[in-house]
């Protein structure tokens, strides 16, 4: 009797795990990548003036991520290393498109490190990988990694909606295209005005085609790459919500743009319009749902007003400091993450093609060890607090209205940035100094010399493009 219990009680525990190998490998997956979201811009991460219910509930219903940072200050470097799983220095993006593509003549003391302007074709995006395995690939939304012949097509996608070489649309309203902006240069978004009318949202209409190709992907497992150009400039909100939110603004508040906030708003409506088409489509509990930003927030002004506001963080996008590089990151996988469950490990965008590859159960292609990117699989499960990893490497030879040309290092706690125009490090705490507040470096000299020396050596292994002297600047 005891022995027939026993087996009973084995069974039970067999049947009891049956459920969790099932769910481990949802069928599909959906990425929600918005533009130029700050750490702090969902109330979910703190934000008292920014509504978003919809979001919020995604993030209890997730791991949330409280140090996952961009790989990059700015869009399509970090871009390029969600679609391979490789640090932009090593894949010499390292900043984006219509920059690298520049050939001005300056007098700044130095000429910025070399950028290719298109995501090259010798790389396997986790776009190819999923179709290889049979996946429908779509994409809706901003791109920004290459002009025509590399656009998501070329890159392993069935479906481009909206993708091309710009970063980002001349206006957020009907009929999405003009030359206000960006050197008066006549930009559009390709693939819309079908269905589009007058006084029609960018955001509200990406969302109708990502609705739309959902609801024609059911017959096979289906990667969505929702890429929403908001809340990029121009900051342009609907009239009605800006004034909604004007209303709101209190004057010691971190956050004053109430044309921001109301790109934010419809932001997060436009993420609930996503995540209610899965439920009534019955794909809720077989799909991933992966939320994130590609950089830091915007902290400089547009049209006299400032953007945002990463408090606490220091700075903002295009810079190395924390509010250039920290974004939110939510990942909701069926049967693998727990609802409610935070993990303050440091992640990086480039760890989510790994994590796919683990997770979805492919196999291992011949690029795996060039891939700087980790599995999150140990953190997602719970397996694991830490990952098997405790260094992050950022490379940005670049200059930027917040920064002249750096690289950095996150050793643990320490974080050291070092500025190439005067060959100078900082070196930060984080642990006790998360808003880069006090440089330590001079009552660290070791420490700051052995991480620059890594991080130096890192990015000489990896042929990084480094910034040069500048013979211009001497006449």
């Amino acid at each position: 009797m005891l022995r027939l219990a026993g087996k009973v009680f084995w069974f039970v525990l067999i049947l009891l795990a049956i459920p969790l190998v099932v769910t481990a490998a949802p069928l599909n997956v959906v990425y929600i990548i918005v533009d130029d979201l700050g750490a702090h811009d969902l109330a979910c991460y703190g934000n008292t003036l920014h509504q978003t219910p919809h979001i919020d509930r995604l993030a209890n219903e997730s791991m949330k991520f409280t140090q996952a940072y961009a790989a990059s200050p700015v869009c399509s470097p970090t871009r390029a290393s969600l679609m391979t799983g490789k640090n932009p220095a090593r894949l010499k993006m390292t900043v984006w498109h219509e920059q690298a593509k520049s050939e001005r003549k300056t007098k700044r003391p130095l000429i910025e490190g070399k950028s290719l302007p298109n995501l090259s074709h010798d790389e396997t995006t986790i776009a190819e990988r999923l179709h290889q395995a049979g996946y429908r690939t779509l994409h809706v939304g901003k791109w920004h990694l290459g002009e025509a012949g590399f656009y998501p097509e070329s890159h392993g996608f069935d479906v481009n909606i909206g993708g091309t070489l710009w970063g980002a649309p001349q206006t957020f309203f009907y009929p999405f295209s003009g030359s206000k902006h960006y050197g008066n240069e006549f930009r559009y978004v390709p693939g819309l005005l079908e269905r589009s009318k007058q006084d029609d949202y960018l955001t509200d209409r990406l969302t109708d085609e990502a609705i739309r190709l959902l609801k024609s992907s059911t017959e096979k497992p289906f990667f969505l790459n929702m890429a929403f150009h908001t809340v990029h400039t121009p900051i342009e909100g609907k009239p009605a919500v800006v004034q909604a939110y004007e209303k709101k603004i209190e004057p010691d508040s971190p956050w004053q743009n109430a044309e921001y906030a109301a790109m934010v708003h419809s932001l997060d409506e436009n993420v609930g319009r996503i995540l209610r088409t899965l439920e009534e489509l019955k794909l809720a509990d077989k799909t991933a749902v992966i939320l994130l930003s590609d950089n830091g927030g915007f902290i400089n002004k547009y049209e006299g007003k400032t953007v945002t506001n990463n408090h606490p963080l220091r700075s903002g996008k295009g810079s190395l400091y924390e509010g250039g590089i920290r974004i939110p990151l939510l990942i909701k996988w069926p049967g693998v993450t727990t609802a409610r469950s935070v993990s303050a490990e440091p992640v990086v965008t480039s760890d989510l093609y790994p994590t796919l590859i683990d997770l979805l159960q492919l196999e291992a292609d011949q690029e795996q060890n060039q891939r700087d990117g980790v599995s999150l699989k140990p953190l997602l499960t719970g397996s694991q607090k830490k990952l098997n990893r405790d260094r992050l490497h950022f490379h940005y030879p670049h200059y930027y209205p917040t920064t002249t040309p750096a690289s950095a290092i996150r050793a643990g706690n320490w974080k050291l940035i070092h500025y190439y125009e005067d060959d100078r490090n900082e070196l930060y705490d984080l642990k006790q100094d998360p808003s880069e507040t006090t440089d330590v470096s001079k009552q660290n000299p070791a420490q700051a010399q052995q991480l620059w020396d890594e991080l130096n050596a890192w990015l000489k292994s990896v042929d990084a493009s480094f910034p040069q002297e500048n013979p211009e600047r001497r006449k």
